[in-house]
């Protein structure tokens, strides 16, 4: 969720997961993917760097519950990515699905 100002000054919260695509001509309307349009103070450039600081605030979050690192796809290319250490050697990456697969056997 980022926040955001509406014309009037009222503050408000959306979901950046549900904005389509933004304008500025000159104010900068936002259309939701449920075709409802947000007019927001604003710049587009500022809601795409509030966007990509909650996503990124999202994928800290994250990794910071996985012990083992993330699984981060980047084009074709897979890598595991862990908060506090450089990315996890493939031997110890499938030691840990291995195990993984062996406990959800065990729990059926």
């Amino acid at each position: 969720m980022i926040e955001l100002t509406r014309l009037n000054g009222v503050s408000l919260v959306v979901n950046s997961d549900l904005i389509q695509y933004a304008e500025s001509a000159p104010d900068t309307t936002l259309t939701l993917i449920t075709g409802e349009k947000v007019v927001v103070r604003e710049s587009a450039s500022e809601v795409i760097n509030r966007t990509v600081a909650y996503r990124g605030r999202l994928l800290g979050e994250a990794a910071s519950h996985c012990p083992g690192g993330m699984v981060v796809a980047s084009g074709a290319m897979l890598r595991t990515v862990s908060a506090n250490r450089l990315p996890i050697p493939q031997d110890e990456i499938e030691s840990n699905i291995n195990a993984a697969s062996r406990r959800r056997r065990a729990e059926r």
